[in-house]
């Protein structure tokens, strides 16, 4: 369903398990990320009428979600930690040349926000299938569920506001991309890399 072309090595659960803190500060700010990238489409492309009422909506999500990884941090005794990069996202964005029509950049974005949830919700039912932790893997399950239906938003407003044959070629291109990416980041104690 998610069209992603190489599949996490489920002994990336192995790392996760062995670093919750870490993971669980590194979903907090990817909950974070989200809710500003949400915000960023609404003030670059205001005009977009159905595009900023549902961002209002993913804002509270988003938003929400990071408040629950949060208290999940807090239970456990710790603190949020500090924001580190994310060699993934970093390196994602530098597929699609800068520039071009309003139009090409509003899809650009939505299809790397549609990938970035599409990994997020691969990595969540991993962890909800894995990890022995039956409480956090019901956690992860409810979220798997999100992510997958932002997933579908982003690319089908990508496919509403572009040439269908063009994003679903660009789509393409950029699942390509991600899975060389993936190949050198199944290691780390992070949700994407």
């Amino acid at each position: 369903m998610l069209g992603l072309k190489l599949p996490t090595d489920p002994r990336w659960v192995n790392i996760v398990e062995k670093n919750i803190e870490d993971i669980l500060t590194d979903h907090a700010y990817c909950e974070q990320k989200a809710t500003s990238t949400a915000i960023s489409l609404i003030v670059s492309f205001p005009e977009y009428t159905e595009l900023v009422q549902e961002m209002v909506a993913l804002v509270k999500e988003e938003i929400s979600h990071f408040k629950m990884v949060h208290d999940k941090i807090i239970e456990n005794g710790w603190t949020l930690g500090r924001d580190r990069k994310d060699d993934y996202v970093v390196q994602l964005l530098k597929f699609f040349p800068k520039g071009g029509s309003r139009t090409t950049q509003l899809v650009h974005r939505l299809l790397y926000a549609a990938l970035i949830e599409a990994r997020s919700c691969e990595r969540f039912r991993l962890l909800s299938e894995e990890l022995q932790d039956k409480e956090l893997a019901e956690f992860y399950r409810k979220l798997m569920v999100s992510e997958a239906n932002h997933y579908t938003m982003f690319l089908g407003f990508a496919r509403q506001y572009g040439d269908r044959q063009e994003v679903d070629k660009k789509w393409n291109e950029l699942l390509e991309y991600e899975a060389e990416i993936m190949t050198n980041l199944s290691i780390g104690e992070t949700i994407h890399g």
